[in-house]
């Protein structure tokens, strides 16, 4: 099993993902989630004469992880790292001079290095400041939203993005609250959203909860839409889209995107009734890890693949 940088994740159906870029010569492809740089280390091991790899990642902790790729002079030399948010994959690939891509790959979890720094607010394990921000030099915090958004607000983006139940009254405690405190630490929110957990669920419901704020700050859902929008402008007839993902709000925006062409999903016919859709897909039923594999790397027991390949111009 191959590790990503010391301190990242082992990367997600590694083969399963990269096979269905269908790499060639003289291609441009994109990974969107650098991170440990797994999934790049493994493209640039394929990467055919005159092809160029570009990654993306928006936390500066990710680009350390290019020295410890083990990259050769001839690696490095098809590799471009493009420090920034995947939201703007378009002006990027003009800025490069690049006008068409042959594959993109995107692994939408969150990795372990996230979730295991102390100091981010990123897990309820750990008493740290709730900043939850992949761009550290950018944006509200989880405490701003904490302290700042109205209760309704609150409670929307607790159910649609946490999916939770119980949304309005721990919005509703939240807010209460803020009279007697003001919220600044992991500590400070657990100690109000504690009582609406059961106990058998507890560790789920908060991870949901912690899920639905990082998605808040970090612009989740709006950035993927973005992404995969350009991603379907950009890729050429043949081009492939290879995206991992691991709640059903981004899963269902991928799915969305594949099977219509459009982020909700809205299915167009043509006069004989065929389904309009600029892509085919490569897999109609998503892939998921091998039973070996959720037992060497947990994380990867939620992860989806989903493949299409864009259609000739008709």
């Amino acid at each position: 099993m191959i590790k990503t940088a010391e301190c990242y994740h082992i990367p997600v159906l590694l083969n399963e993902s990269v096979d269905g870029l269908n790499l060639h010569a003289n291609g441009n492809y994109v990974d969107v989630t650098f991170g440990g740089g797994g999934h790049s280390r493994e493209i640039l091991s394929r990467l055919e004469e005159g092809s160029h790899l570009y990654s993306f990642d928006q936390d500066a902790d990710a680009e350390q992880n290019i020295d410890k790729m083990g990259l050769s002079d001839e690696q490095v030399s098809r590799f471009t790292f493009i420090h920034s948010n995947f939201r703007y994959l378009k002006n990027w690939m003009q800025y490069h001079g690049v006008e068409c891509l042959d594959g993109l790959l995107a692994d939408l979890g969150v990795s372990s290095h996230h979730f295991d720094d102390e100091t981010r607010g990123f897990s309820f394990r750990f008493e740290a400041p709730l900043d939850m921000r992949m761009n550290k030099r950018a944006g509200l915090t989880a405490a701003d939203i904490l302290n700042e958004y109205e209760e309704e607000r609150l409670s929307d983006l607790f159910y649609l993005y946490g999916e939770l139940k119980q949304s309005r009254r721990i919005a509703s405690a939240i807010v209460k609250s803020r009279g007697q405190k003001t919220y600044k630490t992991t500590s400070d929110l657990l100690t109000i959203i504690e009582p609406f957990f059961q106990r058998t669920r507890e560790k789920k419901d908060m991870a949901k909860l912690f899920q639905a704020l990082r998605i808040e700050v970090n612009h989740e859902m709006d950035a993927l839409k973005e992404m995969l929008l350009a991603a379907t402008q950009l890729l050429r007839p043949g081009g492939r889209l290879s995206v991992i993902t691991y709640h059903s709000l981004e899963d269902r925006m991928v799915k969305n995107i594949m099977k219509s062409g459009n982020i909700e999903g809205k299915v167009k016919k043509d006069f004989f009734g065929r389904i309009e859709t600029p892509f085919r897909l490569v897999n109609n039923k998503v892939i998921t890890a091998s039973n070996e594999e959720q037992e060497h790397n947990p994380r990867s027991r939620s992860a989806k693949l989903r493949i299409a390949e864009k259609k000739a111009n008709e």
